[in-house]
């Protein structure tokens, strides 16, 4: 189990947040996050003492539908139940602003993982608007 602290709302830097993407995910660019916070229904981050080790940002359609966006842990913290806290956090605060129901799009690597928080397969589409796949 994890002995990360869960926080919601709290304060965070460009920096902070492009540290930990750059650290989890190949492919990330760094990039402000202020604009598209401001706009969340709400956001969690996973802190080892001091250290940010988690994120998950949840988006919303101004109803009753909310969605998770770039969760993510630091990959020296994976396996110790981080991501499992942030999404059952995110879940609760979520419902208790008014969703009823929350959406996640995940590579089928990740299947388990949602399916161990709750999460139902469903099938569903995405298409890319923008970068080298983006449809025409």
């Amino acid at each position: 189990m994890t002995n990360a602290r869960i926080v919601e709302r709290p304060t965070l830097t460009d920096d902070a947040l492009n540290t930990l993407f750059s650290s989890s995910w190949d492919r990330h660019e760094r990039r402000p996050f202020g604009a598209v916070l401001a706009h969340s229904l709400t956001y969690l981050a996973a802190y080892d003492h001091e250290k940010l080790v988690g994120f998950v940002n949840v988006a919303w359609d101004g109803g009753v539908h909310a969605f998770l966006l770039d969760p993510t842990v630091l990959p020296s913290h994976r396996r110790r139940g981080v991501g499992t806290a942030l999404v059952k956090a995110a879940a609760r605060a979520a419902s208790l602003r008014g969703a009823e129901w929350l959406h996640v799009d995940y590579v089928p690597d990740l299947e388990p993982f949602y399916a161990s928080v709750g999460f139902e397969t469903s099938r569903a589409g995405i298409l890319r608007l923008r970068g080298d796949e983006a449809a025409e």
